[in-house]
Parts: structure tokens; sequence; C-alpha cells
């Protein structure tokens, strides 16, 4: 069985694109205004794009660390 790739899953903006449909369309089937909708729906969105980020940020300064790491070990 695969492993899987929660990091690239998490960053992913058809995931939240999906995510924010779904909830709206809960939103607006269980009798809730459209301007409701829209507002849970940007939230996700924002919400989304600061996942993205921290991850994103995450991996570049693990990655950094790495080559530092790599750096000094080929220096002994």
């Amino acid at each position: 069985m695969n492993k899987i790739d929660w990091k690239r899953k998490l960053t992913s903006r058809k995931l939240w694109v999906a995510v924010a449909g779904f909830v709206a369309g809960l939103i607006l089937a269980f009798g809730g205004a459209d301007d409701t909708a829209e507002t849970v729906t940007g939230c996700i969105m924002s919400g989304a794009s600061v996942v993205g980020y921290i991850l994103g940020e995450g991996l570049t300064d693990a990655a950094a660390l790495r080559n530092k790491e790599d750096d000094n070990n080929d220096d002994n």
C-alpha cells in the first residue's frame, strides 16, 4: 500500500476548492443563506492559503537545513 503524501494533498488548490464547494453546498441544502455560504467558502479558501504558505515555508526551511548539514558533513 502506498503512503499518502499529506503535505502535497494539503497544499492542493483542487482539494480546497472541492472542500469549499462541498461545504457551501451543504449550507445551501440545509437552508442556509447564500451570503453565509459565500462567507464560509471565503474563510475556507483563506485558511487554505495560510496552510499552503506554512507548509511551503516549512519544506523550504527543512531543505535548507538538510543542505547546510550536508555541507558540514562534506567538510569533515
